[in-house]
């Protein structure tokens, strides 16, 4: 982590989360070119033969061993982004054998420039964002790794910061119709990934089997939060169940697109050595996708930002 490559991404990360904000952003997820994997830890995810697929977000490169995972996560806005970087990931994802799975974020990461949620919509719904995504997916058909998109998660938070949480469920319906539709025109062998975070009303959401291939869910364990809302720890099954039940009926591939768990030695363990198991209540969970960072935003209750990375940063 000391090589100039990893400092000058992790400065570009560190502007990001300051809120200074760049002339491009670059996509997060994207380690170094001379990453290395980091010492074992006990909070990395366990994995055996009959593991489904583990994949990372995976800024610092903790999962720079092939064997460590298999899909390889990224974040862009589909603005102000410089996507020609996605070739970095590619490499990356491709001397791994990994797929690469970009989640696009329909907005700029620098608050100052974005417009109002309805704008947003309005924009969407009406063409003018057309070439926003267009852009992003005419440069992953140049790509070589498998390629899956994800594209307004968590639309179904209606305390999340995201401008497209705020809409109306048939507006949202629309318009990631609409950009599915417009990625497809550009990149013919993508799979496209419906992911909302898994809470109750979801289903209103849902899109049409025509445009997903690939149900996400968000599943977090913090030991601190669980204590404090329900005053006993909470496990990786019990996390997943109300979202799994309530997308199960899809009859679609289901994936934990975004994961993390905190807490003391206990807590931790009991999380990593469940989440990649299979589990026979989740007949349809085929991969879970783990955010290797600390959490972008705080959480609400006054709970922070909790810090999902599965190993500790060093100081000398």
């Amino acid at each position: 982590m000391n090589k100039k490559s990893n400092a000058i991404a992790l400065l570009c990360m560190g502007l990001f989360l300051s809120g200074t904000v760049l002339a491009a952003s670059i996509p997060r997820g994207i380690p170094g070119r001379n990453s290395t994997a980091a010492a074992p830890s006990q909070k990395r995810p366990v994995l055996t033969e009959d593991s489904i697929d583990l994949g990372a977000y995976d800024p610092h490169g903790d999962f720079g061993e092939p064997s460590q995972s298999k899909i390889e996560h990224l974040f862009l806005p589909w603005e102000d982004v410089d996507l020609s970087t996605l070739a970095l990931a590619d490499d990356y994802a491709r001397a791994r054998g990994r797929s690469l799975m970009i989640t696009i974020e329909p907005w700029s990461w620098s608050p100052d420039w974005r417009v109002s949620d309805q704008e947003l919509l309005r924009s969407i719904l009406g063409g003018e964002r057309d070439e926003n995504m267009a852009q992003v997916c005419s440069t992953a058909a140049t790509l070589k790794s498998p390629i899956i998109i994800r594209w307004g998660q968590e639309m179904d938070e209606t305390d999340n910061q995201f401008s497209w949480s705020h809409w109306r469920s048939e507006d949202f319906r629309a318009a990631y119709r609409r950009m599915v539709n417009v990625c497809r025109a550009h990149i013919k062998t993508a799979k496209f990934v419906w992911s909302p975070k898994g809470n109750e009303g979801l289903e209103a959401f849902y899109p049409g089997d025509d445009v997903v291939d690939i149900v996400g869910l968000s599943v977090f364990g913090y030991q601190k939060y669980d204590q404090g809302t329900t005053g006993r720890d909470k496990s990786f099954s019990e996390r997943l169940t109300p979202g799994y039940e309530r997308v199960k009926g899809y009859g679609k591939p289901i994936m934990v697109a975004e994961l993390g768990y905190e807490g003391d030695a206990s807590y931790v363990a009991s999380w990593a050595t469940s989440v990649a198991m299979r589990h026979s209540e989740f007949p349809a969970l085929t991969a879970v996708v783990y955010f290797n960072d600390r959490e972008i935003y705080a959480w609400p209750g006054g709970y922070g930002r909790p810090d999902w990375r599965v190993v500790r940063e060093t100081t000398n």
